[in-house]
């Protein structure tokens, strides 16, 4: 055996934390390895519990987080460059206080106790960090661990119960049991008894929590025009394109029709003869279309993103402006300040114009009998809310809209991440979800998370009727809110409160004089 030499494994420990806290990516789509996410935080882990100090832990924490953020979103390579170096720096420090837990509460050798207290705090405190970066000025809460979840029916049925959050609670508990079953043999059994906690709580909610319960049938057309070449006539290109395919449409039983985000380049209002030419595809399908407008409005200065409804007879009056913009690529934060990050990426040149509150909209009655179906739209990265998804359907809405473009990120992951979002809001809020784009990948999830009929993949120019599953009813988290959150927080404050009344109690060490002289000492001054 070869020895380590005095200083060398720390040199490598910083490069190491970055890479254990990108593993976590594998979990998400493109590669959707959902089962890795409960050992992913394993290797991050094992290396924070022996930090020999905690300075060193909170070093490897920020690094660690850094890593995970560029992993997860390095396909905005392209658009931020090396902004998203700084970016990732900034939001990596969310993740010390997460690593100072893990050591306190994992390193060593934890006795029985510790160890089943950091079954709980460890999953609160990455919790606590995914709550405060998905603030939308911090880039929101793209990349949550729970939300590689998206494709397990059981973790999906869990989220009508506690929403993503339960999700990623569950997934760090199973990460942190794991820790213990490593490294720490003296708190086996509580690791064993943490797995098997987890387990028979998803068992559970399976069993006991039900499922939506499906009654009609939404029959909702995705209109996917694709990828448009760049040029001064692209967006009318795009709009030929998405009135070209809604018009092959015609002659099929249709609901409703759904186009991309973007794909109308002028205001409705100020435009006449496309008003007119939506009102006559809409005649001609025997559906109203709802629309994405990116335009600068005739009532007022600014671009705004709106989901517009169309019918027969023109507009309906229903639309919706979005409210949550993308930090970078439709607004610049601070603009006096970070502006300059126009002139090194692909950042929004001019600020977008953001809605003031959601709207939820109604559908016609169907000739068959159907009542109207009350609708809610979203618009892309909105879909990434939570309590976006939840606030329309305690408004009523029965069917959820997503309209989307990742056209910039075409062969990136970015497309099949945010389809994946679609599956935990559709759970979350027992509706089924429309995730409608530009250039794919669109797809339609029903009440359950469940996946209705094939994805439209990022390299298909179609559209696609889906016959989409309603329900009535109100799960868990729409009734009852981030609760997850809630208990997280209390958990952590309560073991704040604990350590420091602890402190406090403490006996103050005694203070230390100057060494006694010895004899031998002072016999050898008096020589001198």
């Amino acid at each position: 055996m070869v020895p380590i030499r005095a200083g060398w494994f720390p040199r490598w420990r910083a490069p190491a934390a970055v890479a254990a806290g990108a593993l976590p990516a594998l979990a998400f789509p493109a590669p959707a390895l959902w089962w890795f996410a409960y050992a992913a935080l394993v290797p991050w882990m094992l290396l924070l519990r022996s930090a020999p100090t905690g300075r060193r832990a909170v070093l490897e924490g920020w690094l660690g987080g850094a890593g995970f953020i560029v992993a997860v979103h390095h396909w905005l390579l392209p658009s931020l460059h090396v902004f998203l170096v700084p970016l990732a720096a900034l939001l990596g420090l969310l993740w010390i206080p997460w690593a100072l837990l893990v050591r306190e509460l994992l390193g060593g050798k934890p006795a029985a106790g510790r160890a089943a207290a950091a079954l709980v705090l460890v999953p609160a405190g990455w919790l606590l960090s995914e709550v405060v970066r998905s603030w939308q000025g911090l880039g929101g809460p793209w990349g949550l661990l729970g939300a590689s979840q998206w494709q397990v029916p059981p973790a999906l049925r869990l989220a009508s119960v506690g929403g993503v959050w339960l999700l990623s609670l569950l997934v760090v508990a199973v990460n942190s049991a794991l820790v213990l079953l490593i490294a720490a043999p003296r708190a086996r059994i509580p690791a064993v008894a943490g797995v098997t906690g987890c387990a028979v709580l998803i068992g559970v909610v399976w069993l006991w929590v039900p499922g939506p319960q499906t009654s009609d049938r939404l029959r909702v057309a995705v209109v996917q025009p694709g990828v448009v070449p760049d040029g001064p006539d692209s967006v009318e290109q795009r709009f030929a394109a998405g009135e070209r395919l809604t018009r092959g449409l015609a002659g099929q039983p249709v609901d409703l029709v759904v186009w991309g985000e973007s794909s109308v380049g002028g205001d409705l209002t100020a435009r006449p003869d496309l008003a007119g030419r939506l009102a006559a595809l809409s005649a001609q399908v025997g559906a109203p279309l709802l629309v994405n407008v990116d335009a600068r409005g005739a009532d007022g200065p600014g671009i705004r993103k709106s989901a517009v409804l169309v019918g027969p007879n023109g507009l309906t009056g229903d639309r919706y402006d979005k409210m949550r913009l993308v930090p970078f690529g439709e607004y610049v934060p601070a603009r006096a300040l970070l502006g300059w990050a126009t002139s090194v990426g692909k950042a929004a040149g001019e600020d977008r114009v953001a809605g003031d509150a959601p709207v939820v909209m109604d559908l016609p009655a169907r000739p068959d009998g159907l009542p109207g179906v009350r609708l809610g739209p979203l618009v892309c990265f909105e879909s990434a809310f939570p309590d976006m998804s939840r606030h329309l359907a305690r408004d009523g809405a029965v069917l959820l809209v997503a309209q989307s473009a990742t056209s910039s990120f075409q062969d990136s992951w970015a497309p099949g991440q945010h389809a994946s979002l679609a599956a935990l809001r559709a759970a979350e809020t027992g509706r089924p979800m429309v995730h409608a784009t530009l250039t794919g990948v669109s797809a339609v999830h029903g009440p359950s998370g469940e996946r209705i009929g094939p994805a439209l993949p990022t390299s298909a120019s179609t559209a696609r009727v889906y016959e989409v599953p309603l329900a009535g009813g109100t799960t868990p988290y729409v009734r009852h809110g981030d609760w997850p959150v809630a208990a997280a927080l209390a958990a952590l404050a309560a073991y704040c409160a604990v350590e420091g009344l602890r402190s406090l109690r403490r006996p103050a060490p005694e203070p230390s004089g100057p060494p006694a002289r010895t004899a031998r000492g002072s016999a050898a001054r008096r020589a001198r």
